[in-house]
């Protein structure tokens, strides 16, 4: 469940930052930093590989920083910055749980 809520998410970000910049002037340079990476973290979550959930939830934090800093910064995006720090923590949350479901268990003697 985690893993599929985390495929949402990435795949959330990646479409929120194409249309965020959809219309910016340096559309390529924008597409590859915000767009890009959650777009192919969530393509090789899906093909299994094992360490995408932690580089999303690692790149989560520098989404997570620019969503606060648009939000505080600029009143006429507040909303799609708010959602980016949203999707954001719902990476970290999602990427972290089963560490912390395997860590938080009881183990069985």
């Amino acid at each position: 469940m985690a893993r599929i809520v985390l495929l949402l998410a990435l795949m959330g970000l990646a479409a929120l930052y194409a249309s965020w910049f959809i219309n910016d002037r340096h559309w390529l340079a924008a597409q590859l930093v915000f767009t890009a990476p959650p777009l192919a973290l969530a393509i090789a979550l899906r093909l299994g590989w094992r360490k995408a959930g932690f580089w999303s939830s690692v790149l989560a934090l520098g989404w997570f920083s620019h969503g606060v800093m648009s939000a505080w910064s600029h009143p006429e995006i507040r909303v799609l910055a708010l959602v980016a720090i949203l999707l954001s923590l719902l990476v970290i949350f999602a990427a972290s749980l089963p560490g912390l479901r395997a860590r938080f268990s009881r183990r069985r003697p």
